[in-house]
């Protein structure tokens, strides 16, 4: 039996099929509603049409990894696939943290005087500002991925991922720089709280944000592709 050589395009499909499989899990991710009752009805509005223009984005990428994927099976237009192919493998790269991402989006900044901040309080700020629509989130220089884990030191000092970050603690997001911003002001949010125990919290919202942390790309110990799907 004649031994498939894997080619660029083998390789790109199966990268691909990879990122098509996490765009369909990111879109039916749940969204947290917690203090959406006590939002203003404008506040409302805003992000309602944010999460629909999210799930629109999301549909489309959808379908475009799809075509592009059939496409490099198929081996038609070879060279156009190739390109989105690239496009949507730099995506992946910007979500698992392996490239440096710019882009609009917020900086916060959280004066901790009482040092009273702790990891639940930065984990809260992540999981706002993910649904939010957060694309890309750094704390210090630190990057911040899906997998990511907040702890706290024997000395009490915050822990990400395993790295020691001390106040004044800053934290970048790319994304919709408004939607975040009003996230981070829901009543009873992110913002209140840690106002709540003494901390000094400050949101920007910029035109470009830079996030350059860096990690290193790492193999899935359990998880494996399967192509016997449909």
């Amino acid at each position: 039996m004649a031994r498939v050589r894997a080619t660029k395009a083998n390789l790109l499909a199966a990268a691909l099929a990879l990122l098509l499989g996490f765009a369909v899990v990111t879109q039916v991710r749940q969204t947290r509603t917690s203090g959406l009752e006590n939002l203003r009805q404008a506040d409302l509005v805003s992000l309602l049409a944010s999460v629909n223009n999210q799930s629109s984005r999301l549909d489309k990428d959808v379908g475009d990894l799809t075509r592009t994927r059939d496409g490099l099976r198929s081996g038609t237009d070879d060279a156009a696939a190739v390109k989105a192919a690239r496009d949507r493998l730099n995506t992946l790269g910007i979500l698992t943290g392996t490239v440096k991402a710019t882009g609009p989006g917020v900086k916060i900044i959280i004066n901790d005087p009482n040092a009273a901040v702790g990891a639940p309080n930065i984990l809260d700020t992540v999981q706002e500002l993910r649904d939010a629509g957060a694309e890309a989130i750094q704390i210090g220089d630190v990057r911040v991925v899906a997998n990511s884990w907040f702890g706290t030191s024997q000395s009490g000092k915050l822990v990400v991922d395993g790295k020691e970050v001390r106040p004044p603690y800053t934290i970048l997001a790319i994304g919709d720089s408004h939607t975040m911003a009003t996230a981070m002001a829901i009543p009873g949010g992110v913002v209140e709280q840690v106002k709540q125990i003494g901390a000094q919290p400050t949101v920007l919202e910029l035109h470009k944000v830079d996030v350059n942390a860096l990690r290193a790309a790492s193999k899935a110990r359990y998880a494996q592709r399967d192509d016997k799907g449909p």
